[in-house]
């Protein structure tokens, strides 16, 4: 796979104004240097978008979600009845529980979670999951794409969570059992603030992207007249 081949494929298939691709992998030491933030990590989104790297664990980090999702700490007890009392978003702290281990989320002490633009890449070497930020337009594509050969009910999935567990824990579960799923994110209100009013997130594990990757141009994201309208309209 080659990045550069991706871009180009990328960028004819959804246009030049579409941002790129968001990578997401651990590393044993930071890529750059980010400073502490409060509260939810993606309020670095816009300089992730924006092509700026950005390297966090448990020391940057500080939401207690966020850490947990990520791999970096154990749940904080006060996460279900937050989730639940505080946000409402399940009816009781057992529901939120439940959906937590069923999750199964996999510790990664000591690492570096690092997301950037796949502009600054030099290859997808180690790279857990590709985030993309997509309009309904894009997240059609994206889907129709991830549809053309796979016929699984989940080949894309809208699960219940935050904004990191969507996105980097799927992701990171999925791909460490080499699995078919990507997944629809940034559904949960309390990331929305930091995400545009029309995007949610897709994102796709690399054990699902290493075959995309051979599917792209032959889905009807090339040579369609029904995805060059679309295009159309995302580049006007």
């Amino acid at each position: 796979m080659e990045v550069n081949q991706f871009i180009e494929n990328f960028r004819q298939a959804f246009g030049e104004k579409q941002v790129l691709p968001i990578a997401i992998w651990y590393s044993e030491v930071p890529i750059s240097s980010t400073p502490k933030i409060g509260g939810c990590y993606f309020q670095y989104l816009r300089e992730m978008r924006n092509g700026v790297v950005v390297s966090l664990n448990e020391e940057n980090m500080g939401c207690g979600g966020g850490k947990f999702y990520s791999g970096f700490s154990e749940m904080p007890e006060s996460v279900p009845n937050f989730v639940s009392g505080k946000e409402h978003y399940k009816q009781t702290p057992e529901l939120v529980l439940d959906v937590i281990d069923k999750m199964g989320v996999e510790r990664k002490a000591g690492k570096y979670l690092t997301f950037s633009r796949i502009d600054n890449l030099t290859s997808f070497d180690g790279v857990e999951g590709l985030l993309f930020l997509a309009s309904a337009d894009v997240l059609s594509g994206l889907s129709a794409w991830a549809f053309y050969d796979r016929n699984e009910s989940d080949t894309v999935s809208a699960l219940f969570g935050s904004g990191c567990s969507a996105v980097v824990t799927q992701a990171i579960n999925e791909n460490n059992k080499g699995g078919h799923r990507s997944f629809i994110g940034f559904l949960d209100p309390s990331v929305r603030q930091y995400v545009e009013s029309n995007e949610l997130a897709f994102t796709i594990p690399m054990s699902r992207f290493k075959v995309m990757y051979n599917t792209m141009r032959q889905s009807c994201l090339f040579d369609t007249n029904g995805w060059a309208k679309i295009l159309e309209r995302i580049n006007t």
